[in-house]
C-alpha cells in the first residue's frame, strides 16, 4: 500500500519517489496508517504548509483508503482489513542499484583486534548487508598496512614461527625496547627503508610476519561472520607515490622542511590544527602511510561510489586525506566514523591500547560471552549463537557517533533491550507455529486493534530499511527489531493464538512477524534461534 501512496503522491506533487519515500512517516495512534509532511513542499510553492495539505487530500484519489489532512499533513487512513492481507501477503520487489566500494576493519596487522576496533568491523558489516539486501552492487575491501612502522618493528624481533596470538606479546614486547633505547628506532627505519628499495630479504620477512597476522584475522573475524572480497596491501602503492608526489608539486602546496621531509600544506584545515600540514616522507625520503593512503584512495575511487568506516579519531586524519585528494581534483570516499567501545567490568570502565596492554582481545571475549551464555543453555553453538546476538547487538543499537559502555552481563540477559530478547522472541513464535495444528490462513476476518497494531509494526519495516539504507544507520533497524519484538510479546501475552476462533488468521500474522524479525536480524549479522 506504502508503494501506491508514493506513486500518487510522486504523480501530484512532481517529486521523485525516492525523495517521497525517505519523507513519509508513520504517524502516532488516531493520526492513520501513513503521513505526509508538506513542509519541503512549502518552500517552493511558497504557501501555508497547512494549506498545501488541504489541497493535496481533494487532488489525492486511493481506492479503500480515507484521506484527512490534519496541520501540515496529509493522513492517510487504509481500510483495516485490506492493510492485513497486504502487509501479510507482501513480498519486498528487489531493485537494481549502483555499484558500492565499503572499506572497513582493516587493522594493522600487528595483532589480534580488540573489543575496541570490532565497532568497526560490525558496523561495516551491517551497512554491506543493508546495501546488498536493498539492491546494491557491494565489493568489501580490507586494507592492509604491511609496510607500517609496526611490522617493521616486529620483524626487528620475531623469527617468522611465530603464532597469531604471539604477536601482541611480541609488539609490546619490542615497543618497551624502543623506549628504553631510542636508537633501536633507527633499525625500524632502516628495515622500512630496505623494504621500499626493493629488498628481497627483507620484504620476505615483512610478508611472514604479515601472513601470520592476517591468516589469524581472517579466521577470528570469519567466526563472528564477517568475511571480505578483496585485502589490498599497502605495498602495491609504492610505485604510485613518486606520481603522486610530483602531482602535488604542480599545486605549490609541497615542500621540503628543515628535516629533509616532504610537507602538504593544508592552511584550509588551520583551524583544526596548530600546524596545518601533512607530512607525506621521511627524511630518508621514504614514504608514509598517508602517501599511500593518497593512491590507494585514487585507485578505489576509479572502482566506484566508496563508503570507509573510521574511528572519530580519524576525523582529523580523514579531511587532510580529502584536502590532498581536492588539490588533484580527485573525489573521495564518504566517511561513517564511529566512537569508542568502553568496556565495564568490575565497576570499572576502560578505553583500550594495543601498545599499552590496556585492551580486552574479541577472541577473549567472545570466548567469556559463550561460556556465560552456556549458563543458560547446554548446546554450545546455541551458546555462541546467543553470545554473538548479545554482542553485535549492543554495539549496533547505538547510533555510531555514541560512545558505547558495553556490559556483558547486562547485554547477555533475556529481558530488555537486548540480543538475546529479539532471539527469544523469534523462538517464542516459531514455538506457537509447532505446537498449532492448523496452517496458516489468510480468509477474510475481522482485525482487531491488537492484531493492527502488531501489523502495523511489521509493515514499519520497508520504511526503515530505507532509511537504515540511505543514512547508512543500521541502528535504525536495530532499534526496530527490539520494536518489533516487543509489538509481538505483547500481542502474545493479550491474545489467545491456538484454539482460538481466528488461530489461522493469527498464525498468518505470527508467521509474517517471524519472517520479518529473522530478516531484520540477519541485516545485524544476527542468527536466529528455531528453540531456546
Amino acid at each position: 500500500m506504502k508503494e501506491v501512496i508514493i506513486k500518487e503522491l510522486s504523480k501530484i506533487t512532481k517529486i521523485s519517489k525516492k525523495e517521497i519515500e525517505s519523507l513519509i512517516e508513520i504517524p502516532k495512534k488516531d493520526f492513520g496508517d501513513f503521513a505526509f509532511p508538506t513542509f519541503q513542499l512549502a518552500k517552493t510553492l511558497k504557501k501555508n504548509p497547512s494549506d498545501i495539505a488541504k489541497d493535496l487530500a481533494k487532488k489525492i484519489n486511493l481506492k479503500d483508503t480515507k484521506i484527512e489532512p490534519i496541520n501540515a499533513y496529509v493522513n492517510f487512513y487504509i481500510n483495516k482489513e485490506k492493510l492485513a492481507h497486504r502487509i501479510i501477503k507482501n513480498k519486498k520487489k528487489k531493485q537494481k542499484k549502483g555499484k558500492i566500494i565499503v572499506e572497513h576493519t582493516s587493522i594493522n596487522p600487528n595483532a589480534s583486534p580488540h573489543m575496541g576496533r570490532i565497532r568497526n568491523s560490525l558496523i561495516g558489516d551491517s551497512i554491506v548487508r543493508i546495501l546488498k539486501f536493498s539492491g546494491h552492487d557491494v565489493r568489501t575491501h580490507y586494507y592492509v598496512n604491511d609496510v607500517s612502522k609496526q611490522i617493521a618493528m616486529l620483524v626487528l624481533i620475531c623469527n617468522g614461527k611465530e603464532k597469531f596470538k604471539d604477536l601482541i606479546k611480541k609488539y609490546q614486547e619490542i615497543h618497551k625496547k624502543i623506549k628504553k633505547n631510542p636508537k633501536l628506532e633507527k633499525k625500524v627505519f632502516d628495515l622500512l627503508a630496505k623494504f621500499e628499495k626493493g629488498d628481497s630479504n627483507t620484504r620476505k620477512k615483512f610478508k611472514k610476519i604479515v601472513d601470520i597476522a592476517i591468516k589469524g584475522q581472517k579466521s577470528l573475524l570469519k567466526q563472528i561472520g564477517i568475511e571480505f572480497d578483496f585485502f589490498d596491501y599497502e605495498s602495491k602503492f609504492l610505485k604510485e607515490q613518486g606520481k603522486i608526489i610530483k602531482q602535488l608539486e604542480k599545486t605549490g602546496k609541497l615542500f621540503k622542511d628543515k628535516d629533509n621531509r616532504q610537507i602538504l600544506r593544508q592552511e584550509e584545515l588551520k583551524n583544526m590544527m596548530k600546524s596545518p600540514v601533512l607530512v607525506l616522507t621521511r627524511n630518508d625520503n621514504t614514504g608514509l602511510y598517508p602517501l599511500r593512503d593518497i593512491a590507494y584512495t585514487k585507485w578505489k575511487m576509479k572502482k566506484g561510489d566508496n563508503l570507509i568506516i573510521l574511528g572519530e579519531d580519524q576525523k582529523l586524519y580523514f579531511k587532510q586525506i580529502k584536502s590532498a585528494l581536492n588539490l588533484l581534483n580527485l573525489p573521495s570516499p564518504i566517511p561513517i566514523h564511529y566512537s569508542f567501545v568502553l568496556i565495564q567490568e568490575k565497576g570499572k570502565t576502560k578505553k583500550m591500547a594495543t601498545r599499552k596492554g590496556d585492551f580486552v582481545l574479541l577472541e577473549d571475549f567472545l570466548e567469556k560471552a559463550i561460556e556465560k551464555a552456556q549458563k543458560k543453555t547446554k548446546n554450545k553453538k546455541t551458546a555462541k549463537t546467543i553470545a554473538l546476538a548479545a554482542i553485535k547487538y549492543s554495539i549496533l543499537r547505538n547510533a555510531p557517533s555514541k560512545n558505547i559502555i558495553f556490559n556483558l552481563d547486562e547485554s547477555l540477559k533475556f529481558e530488555g533491550n537486548t540480543g538475546p530478547y529479539l532471539l527469544y522472541s523469534y523462538a517464542r513464535a516459531s514455538s506457537i507455529i509447532r505446537k498449532s495444528k492448523k496452517k496458516t490462513n489468510l480468509k477474510k476476518e475481522n482485525v482487531s486493534e491488537k492484531e493492527i497494531k502488531l501489523l502495523k509494526k511489521i509493515n514499519e519495516f520497508s520504511l526503515v530499511l530505507e532509511r537504515a539504507n540511505q543514512r547508512y544507520a543500521p541502528n535504525l533497524l536495530a532499534n526496530y527489531s527490539y520494536e518489533l519484538a516487543k509489538a509481538f510479546n505483547e500481542f502474545y501475552h493479550t491474545e489467545k493464538v491456538i484454539k482460538s476462533e481466528k488461530e489461522e488468521f493469527k498464525l498468518a500474522i505470527i508467521e509474517k512477524f517471524r519472517e520479518t524479525l529473522k530478516e531484520s536480524l540477519s541485516l545485524l549479522g544476527i542468527n536466529v534461534l528455531e528453540k531456546m
